[in-house]
């Protein structure tokens, strides 16, 4: 019994934690010999945070000794993975809880205004000189997909990168990111005669998804990317807070670990910078990081245009942006000017840009202007960045990223919450810590082209307000359609109008049914090279094309054709394909006899009759 006692005095020694303060934790000083070295440090920190009440339930020794120990080994997971360490996280807490508590203003003394960047019509001379120069550029670039979400939002038990982005083929959106850059990849090595550089691809993921995506991979072959140049880095979650004083919050179903829940995609900053992963890029000669998020089937028709206007501009960072109606529901990207000096280009969310413009003599608010847009362009979350000053920065920050906090108050007293809340931060804030002379830019594209994001299940969708977008399966299916369909319209081909129709109570345009793998087309000017003569193709149609070099001439196509070229081989598609082709039917969302990934877009493909050609 001496040597426990001696046991216990010496870690009481080594915490620096006086008899009297001790006695406050009983039931930690009675387990104190459980602990290893790393242990104890863990405790101080706890202690010194104002954390005592996590031991209060503590039982004698004896007594879930595995678990007590568990409950450390979480910690050190909570307190490694987060810059700064636990300390750090419960101080800045406490700041933006105050902060929250007093209703401060995060852009008190702002002034906002439109920043520079550059506007792209798709299609003309200028677009078509910015898709050449990013097909270049992009073999000295790296992609960062951030897919740490699972579709239960959309009514989807799967991972979101699982679903299929469009259900003519079936493709789901990793298959469809990895054959995009791999033929970005192809494309740029041939301009740079050959050389064989491979494009890096890292996946975010988290506890939800980790599994399941390396499964979804593993289980297709990477989908034809060598498995060396993917990377999966796992974000971590923090902890829960009860209170303004950024108490931990115990987890309601065991008393032995702390409550966590996720802290958001601006993880993904301080995960590429702890991995060693941007100085081996660097090493390696590439120059920029690409960003993007798990649903948007549209973003890599964007991709070339806005990698070359961040070469050609020198741009530090650039967001992709598409035009918005002023109030609309995405944030606008706006330059916020101190008083003191401070300037910066960052995401402001739409709830908070209308009363920023209204407080700082601006009396209309987010109004459109002549373009019938506001001059805020839209953020859609897709970020392309130069990779030297990136890495300079991070080497100041460790990749933290300036966070917010949401507490659902019980009372207007705003002493107690409703719900534990918890730090967030977001990817598209890494602008905020940046010095005035870091150039940062935007480049808008057309919304057809570039964004059509699957983030809402069928009843939310069907509750959107008329003319707004429904962000839902549905709607993301026929964008990739829409966009398709006039992007060959642009080449000179006769696409038929769309009809309305209207699947899980949203009422959508539905064009030709049109796809290609990427290897056939990456840029506009590689459409235009493979269409020739008079083509015309009828809304009830369905066009597949697979294969590098498929030419498409004085083709009339009112049915569906399916065209699988093998590898190098030359087909010329022309004449006039004509049969019933393939039918969209109905699917009800509450349906459970049909699988989920084609229920919650509302319809099903009846594939009566198509011709192929190889």
């Amino acid at each position: 019994m001496a040597s426990s006692v001696d046991s216990t005095a010496l870690k009481l020694s080594q915490l620096g934690i006086n008899a009297d303060f001790a006695s406050s934790v009983p039931n930690l000083k009675k387990n104190l010999h459980l602990l290893s070295a790393e242990q104890v440090d863990l405790v101080k920190i706890l202690l010194e945070m104002g954390q005592t009440h996590l031991f209060e339930h503590w039982p004698e020794p004896g007594v879930d000794d595995n678990e007590k120990k568990a409950f450390f080994d979480q910690v050190a997971r909570l307190n490694s993975s987060y810059p700064g360490g636990l300390a750090s996280y419960i101080q800045t807490a406490r700041g933006l809880l105050a902060d929250s508590k007093a209703g401060k203003n995060p852009f008190d003394g702002f002034i906002p205004s439109v920043p520079t960047g550059e506007v792209l019509t798709f299609g003309d001379d200028s677009f078509i000189s910015f898709e050449e120069r990013g097909v270049k550029e992009v073999r000295k670039a790296a992609f960062v997909l951030v897919a740490g979400g699972l579709g239960e939002r959309l009514g989807y038990n799967g991972i979101k990168v699982a679903l299929p982005a469009e259900t003519t083929t079936g493709t789901c959106f990793l298959q469809s990111y990895i054959e995009y850059v791999l033929a970005l990849q192809e494309a740029s090595n041939k301009l740079a005669g050959g050389s064989q550089a491979e494009i890096p691809f890292v996946i975010m993921t988290s506890d939800d998804t980790h599994t399941r995506t390396l499964e979804l991979l593993e289980s297709n072959s990477y989908f034809g990317m060598k498995p060396t140049q993917v990377k999966l880095l796992k974000q971590e979650k923090v902890a829960c807070l009860d209170d303004n004083d950024a108490r931990l919050a115990v987890d309601p179903h065991n008393k032995y670990r702390i409550q966590t829940k996720p802290h958001g995609h601006g993880d993904v900053h301080a995960l590429l910078y702890s991995s060693g992963l941007l100085k081996n890029w660097l090493d390696a000669g590439l120059r920029w990081v690409l960003f993007f998020q798990d649903t948007n089937g549209l973003l890599f028709k964007a991709i070339p245009a806005s990698l070359g206007v961040s070469a050609t501009r020198d741009y530090h960072v650039n967001s992709l942006a598409v035009p918005r109606k002023a109030k609309e529901a995405i944030g606008g990207i706006t330059r916020l000017t101190h008083a003191d000096g401070r300037s910066m280009v960052i995401n402001v969310e739409y709830n908070q840009l209308d009363p920023l413009l209204r407080a700082t003599g601006f009396p209309d608010g987010d109004v459109n202007n002549e373009t019938g847009f506001s001059p805020f362009p839209g953020n859609i979350n897709q970020l392309i960045l130069e990779l030297g000053p990136y890495i300079d920065e991070l080497s100041k920050t460790g990749g933290a990223i300036k966070e917010f906090v949401n507490p659902k108050y019980k009372d207007a007293s705003k002493t107690s919450f409703k719900s534990s809340t918890r730090l967030e931060c977001m990817m598209q804030d890494y602008p905020k810590t940046l010095p005035p002379s870091a150039r940062v830019g935007f480049t808008v594209m057309d919304t057809w082209l570039a964004y059509a994001p699957v983030k809402n299940n069928p009843e939310d969708a069907a509750k959107v307000p008329k003319g707004n977008p429904y962000h839902s399966a549905t709607s993301g299916e026929m964008a990739i359609y829409r966009a398709n369909s006039l992007v060959l319209r642009k080449a000179g081909v006769q696409v038929a109008d769309p009809v309305k129709q209207a699947f899980n109570a949203q009422e959508v345009e539905v064009w030709p049914r049109i796809t290609w793998k990427p290897k056939w087309a990456l840029t506009f000017s590689d459409i235009k090279s493979k269409v020739s003569g008079k083509c015309s193709i009828s809304q009830r149609s369905t066009m597949v094309i697979k294969g590098r070099n498929v030419y498409l001439q004085d083709l009339s196509l009112d049915g569906t054709l399916i065209v699988n070229a093998v590898e190098d081989a030359e087909v010329k598609v022309s004449g006039s394909v004509q049969n019933k082709g393939w039918a969209l039917e109905p699917v009800d969302y509450k349906d459970t006899s049909v699988p989920e990934e084609i229920r919650i877009r509302g319809f099903r493909i009846n594939k009566i009759e198509q011709e192929e050609r190889n």
